[in-house]
């Protein structure tokens, strides 16, 4: 009892272990207060006026606006409630905006913050990867390249799916991290199965783009899992299976459901998902038009907006160079030297196989990206910032762990010198804009690397921490200020650009050409005369009610037919959609798909489902030949008088008896 209430002698504040533990509380509270001040500032960065775009992208916000009125449309990712046609892609992104636009009533706001949110989320699992093998400061340094991306501020402030796309592709990267360090087998097959599950979803995204890093994930987990080999193998073979089963169940009720009770698939040939894989959004973009279909140049030769010629300098070229390529260099020096410096590492190194699936993430998609000769766009390269980010705050804190040595300080300093080095040359290709900042960076950077390479880990150490602390700053500052150009920016089309007023030119490294194929303005002018997914008819962009005239929007709000109104092409019927708020048949789809045939849009007109014909329009470019939009357009003109309203030619097609 007397022991019990007797009072037990005060720790001495002052002994070792207490002040160990203190010490480590504060390093705790104060990683803490960073991650949250950096995700604060994401969010800031990612939401601050993100409403001044619009709808961004028409063409997705009209999918989206369907999705959020019609279940069915929602699933099938179809562009109107009628479900005429699907957008070019599968509809996993469609689902998160759509849902958001029934939750909180369709708006500029509910179609992109989810964006926003999800770009604050991707920062947040690189942060928690690299910490998990590195420490806070590591982790900090990737979360902050990412977010200072110019491509990431691009595409999470707009409403293309590349979004969703790198969540879920960052969000595999964390769950091989966590498989590679679990030393439990059923544990460490649970998240490869999530891996898995992340990507098949990613597929569901942007198809096979999606899949890009399996091949470095699974090296990886091949190379340094802590399970016997043979298991090792059996959970790469389970986690296959959950992309076949988290992807294909979607492919599976497609092909199931009677084509003629569902939306026509988008972008494909025959009206099926399996051609969208293989051809639209598959060889087709790595070969060109020679790989089946919605191509583009099929030597890979358009203008910026295309990406530039083929070849490893197109992802240092005009546009993707301001997008992408500012810490390409310094991550390819922390990779190499990463990896020398773990070197004698034992085979379950998680540094190293760190360095792996993030390597590997980046050489496969960049090679990729450089040599695909169909349609690639700049902002795709935004499936890259991860990757660059995790190769940079892993691969630099190898090194800083190797300080004392030449090969831990030089390979830092090699680091710094390079982003200044290469910052340098994008802020030159605009000269009008900061001319200064170039050079303040630059010096920055040499100056970092100076003080890193003159103090090592027993001499002059404080200078050590000043070059890195410096030399971070500096080469990340040419990323961040484009970075947040780009978010001071409004954006709509279907092709944004990154970076502030006249950063984007056809000089320079893949650079070359001007326009799109067809004709059209590589900065997104679609056919017909209306701008790519911004400029709708009339003048407006596309992400106001103003896109079409009162007298139009008026003429098709009332319609009150299945479709108000036929018009050629997606991004044109998008238009029409969001200012009247109606169903609108998108003859040809984004693509010049082959629906609905002649004798198909007969039909409905026979059967009192399409209202009006509105001549024009456009959206896409594709297979041209294939499309029966010509057809339809002389059959209309040949039956039907034309009048003009708000400006535009309108056909009434009500009464048609054949």
């Amino acid at each position: 009892m007397t022991a019990v209430l007797t009072p037990a002698p005060p720790r001495r504040t002052g002994s070792p272990g207490h002040r160990a533990e203190s010490e480590s509380w504060i390093r705790r509270r104060g990683s803490a207060l960073a991650v949250t001040a950096l995700l604060a500032a994401t969010a800031a960065l990612y939401l601050w006026d993100l409403t001044s775009s619009g709808y961004a992208n028409s063409f997705y916000a009209a999918a989206a606006q369907a999705g959020s009125q019609s279940w069915k449309a929602w699933f099938f990712g179809s562009l109107d409630t009628s479900n005429f046609i699907t957008v070019d892609k599968p509809p996993a992104s469609l689902w998160v905006m759509g849902l958001s636009g029934r939750i909180f009533g369709f708006s500029s706001a509910s179609l992109l913050v989810p964006q926003a949110l999800m770009g604050v989320g991707s920062v947040a699992l690189v942060y928690a990867a690299v910490t998990r093998v590195t420490n806070s400061g590591a982790g900090l340094i990737a979360g902050a390249v990412l977010a200072a991306t110019p491509a990431a501020a691009l595409m999470f402030r707009f409403d293309n799916p590349d979004a969703l796309l790198v969540l879920l592709m960052t969000a595999a990267g964390y769950f091989v991290v966590r498989a590679i360090e679990t030393e439990t087998g059923r544990r460490a097959a649970m998240w490869i199965t999530l891996t898995g599950v992340a990507l098949g979803f990613a597929f569901l995204t942007k198809m096979l783009q999606g899949l890009m890093v399996l091949p470095a994930f699974g090296l990886a987990y091949l190379v340094a899992g802590h399970a016997r080999l043979r298991f090792r193998l059996l959970h790469l073979a389970g986690g296959v299976a959950a992309v076949v089963a988290a992807a294909g169940w979607w492919v599976l009720a497609v092909w199931l459901w009677p084509a003629d009770s569902r939306p026509y698939i988008g972008g494909s040939t025959d009206n099926s998902v399996m051609d969208l894989v293989l051809g639209y959004n598959g060889l087709g973009r790595i070969f060109g038009n020679t790989g089946g279909g919605g191509g583009g140049m099929a030597d890979g030769s358009a203008g910026s907006s295309f990406g530039g010629s083929t070849g490893l300098d197109r992802l240092f070229g005009s546009e993707m160079g301001i997008e992408i390529s500012w810490l390409i260099p310094a991550a390819l020096v922390a990779l190499v030297f990463g990896l020398l410096a773990r070197g004698r590492a034992p085979r379950t190194d998680r540094v190293r196989a760190s360095l792996i699936a993030w390597g590997g993430w980046f050489l496969v998609t960049g090679l990729i990206f450089s040599y695909m000769s169909g349609t690639i766009h700049p902002y795709y390269t935004v499936a890259l910032a991860p990757a660059i980010a995790g190769m940079i705050g892993t691969g630099g804190y190898a090194l800083w762990q190797k300080r004392g040595s030449i090969l831990g300080r030089f390979g830092l300093a090699f680091m710094m010198v390079a982003a200044g080095a290469w910052g340098w040359v994008l802020l030159h290709r605009n000269t009008e804009w900061m001319p200064a900042l170039k050079w303040v960076l630059l010096a920055g950077t040499v100056l970092g690397a100076a003080l890193l390479a003159l103090g090592d880990g027993n001499r002059v150490r404080k200078l050590a921490v000043t070059g890195v602390l410096l030399g971070s700053l500096a080469g990340i500052g040419g990323s961040a200020s484009y970075a947040i150009a780009t978010a001071a920016t409004a954006h709509s089309g279907s092709i944004p650009t990154a970076g502030p007023s006249g950063a984007v030119t056809d000089t320079g490294m893949g650079g070359g050409g001007g326009r799109a194929p067809g004709g059209d303005m590589a900065g997104g002018q679609a056919p017909g005369g209306d701008m790519a997914g911004g400029q709708a008819p009339g003048g407006d962009m596309g992400g106001n009610e103003g896109g079409t005239s009162s007298e139009l929007t008026t003429l098709l709000a009332e319609a009150g037919t299945t479709w108000s109104a036929a018009t050629n092409g997606s991004q044109s019927a998008a238009t029409y959609e969001l200012a009247a708020d109606t169903a609108v048949m998108a003859i040809g789809g984004w693509s010049s798909d082959p629906t609905p045939t002649l004798d198909q849009f007969i039909s409905y007109v026979e059967n009192g489902q399409v209202h009006y014909y509105i001549a024009g329009g456009g959206g896409g470019g594709g297979r041209g030949g294939d499309s029966t939009s010509g057809a339809i357009e002389q059959w209309v003109a040949a039956n039907f008088t034309p009048i003009t309203v708000g400006g535009t030619t309108v056909y009434d097609l009500s009464g048609y008896t054949g």
